[in-house]
């Protein structure tokens, strides 16, 4: 599947701790922006959701993670690094065991290296950082 020529299924993992969000960080070459996203990504073709956002913070983070109520489904139309991108996003909230609970997460994913970490929710609502999609806003409550 080409990422930037077809609509790509996907699930995001919403993990809280106090008024943290555990997001990674992104950026945009073309932009030149900073930007942070849930920990996630595509869903295979017939894989369950619930199966593919636990395989990716395996893969990511190598955490298992206990996976709570499902929040919502949202479309994003974006460009990245100069390219369109068409996802349908499925929204779970995520809990990891407190042994697994880290203030940094270096991941490396499709060749790219990144680190995840707990921002407080507020630099978000504030618009002090970005963060994406822009959907995300309705499930930090």
């Amino acid at each position: 599947m080409d990422k930037f020529k077809e609509i790509r299924p996907i699930v995001l993992g919403i993990v809280k701790k106090d008024n943290k969000i555990l997001v990674s960080e992104g950026y945009d070459k073309v932009k030149k922006e900073v930007f942070y996203r849930s920990i996630g990504g595509g869903i295979e073709f017939l894989e369950d959701s619930k199966e593919a956002l636990k395989r990716e913070f395996k893969e990511e983070l190598n955490i298992d993670i206990s996976i709570g109520k499902f929040l919502g489904i949202a479309e994003n139309i974006f460009t990245y690094n100069g390219k369109n991108a068409h996802e349908l996003i499925l929204f779970y909230n995520v809990d990891i065991k407190d042994e697994d609970y880290k203030e940094k997460y270096h991941i490396i994913d499709d060749n790219c290296e990144t680190d995840a970490m707990w921002i407080d929710i507020n630099k978000f609502k504030d618009k002090e950082l970005k963060i994406y999609p822009e959907q995300m806003f309705k499930y930090l409550e």
